[in-house]
């Protein structure tokens, strides 16, 4: 409830958190909040301005703009969203068992992220691309790929300073079981540490693939998607800029939104920035009153 309230208070933190919580919801809900079919071809209407009917505009094919932005929320946002979360999940167990355990265990999984690490992430997605072929399920099968590793050596990380608190220690003393010791004691700790990492990765994920969308190795047409309404609006990027500003501005939002956001979740979730953040504002309160004070004097 005290992070919670941070992030409230913290009115760039609260409206990232609105921002993303509306996008979320537009896009599971698209097809009530988008006025047409984001398919549905009109050649008559081909670059056609902004009009009460489309509010911006039309593309190459008559279609329209803002229901293709709507409709690109899933998998620019809710199948990214989809993908960091089983990264994640695969990272964060793979993580707690080598880092909890130690050993034959721990060395065997540390290998395979040395591995999986020593690959640049841009070439393994270009990789698993040139293999199976473009499309946007394989750009997320290499987005998992590439992210459980990182997710796991650092959790992992985390993980060794809490297993040997005295806590455990005395855990194990007692006779309570590790996957007992690993719930109630290990997960409960790392979570904040997971969810900042999370946060921190879901941007970056977002632009990587509205960056091979716009090189034509993501999602194909007439799906929409962000990356790819950039690329199919090239062709007037000198005559009619404003077709590349409604994609290009979304994603700058929703990158900005998450950045934002995890780094106030960082501080919300680390007692020690959060009691250093709290103190910073109690000093300025106190420097503002002193200014008042003197004013009235």
């Amino acid at each position: 409830m005290k992070q919670l309230r941070f992030l409230l208070k913290d009115k760039l933190a609260a409206a990232s958190l609105a921002v993303l919580a509306l996008t979320l919801v537009a896009g599971i809900f698209a097809p009530l909040f988008a006025p047409h079919d984001p398919e549905e071809v009109h050649m008559e209407l081909r670059y056609a301005a902004s009009s009460w009917e489309y509010l911006l505009g039309n593309d190459h094919l008559g279609r329209c703009i803002l229901s293709r932005l709507i409709f690109g929320i899933r998998p620019s946002v809710l199948w990214v969203l989809a993908a960091l979360a089983v990264s994640v999940g695969i990272g964060a167990v793979l993580g707690l068992i080598a880092g909890y355990f130690r050993g034959i265990v721990d060395a065997i999984v540390m290998r395979i992220c040395d591995v999986m690490l020593s690959f640049p992430g841009y070439v393994m997605t270009l990789a698993v691309i040139g293999i199976l072929g473009v499309g946007l399920e394989n750009i997320l099968l290499a987005f998992v790929l590439m992210k459980w590793a990182w997710f796991a050596r650092i959790i992992r990380t985390s993980v060794m300073q809490y297993a040997e608190s005295d806590y455990v220690k005395f855990s194990k003393v007692l006779g309570v079981s590790n996957l007992k010791i690993i719930a109630k004691h290990i997960v409960p700790v790392s979570l904040p540490e997971i969810a900042v990492i999370a946060s921190s990765s879901f941007g970056s994920m977002i632009l990587q693939l509205s960056g091979f969308s716009f090189l034509g190795l993501g999602i194909q047409a007439p799906n929409a998607e962000w990356g790819m309404m950039l690329n199919e609006a090239r062709e007037v990027m000198f005559s009619k800029p404003e077709f590349m500003l409604a994609p290009g501005l979304t994603i700058i939002m929703i990158v900005s939104a998450i950045n934002f956001l995890s780094d106030a979740l960082q501080i919300a979730l680390d007692p020690k920035l959060l009691a250093s953040k709290y103190k910073q504002q109690a000093r300025g309160l106190a420097s503002i009153a002193r200014l008042q004070g003197k004013e009235v004097a």
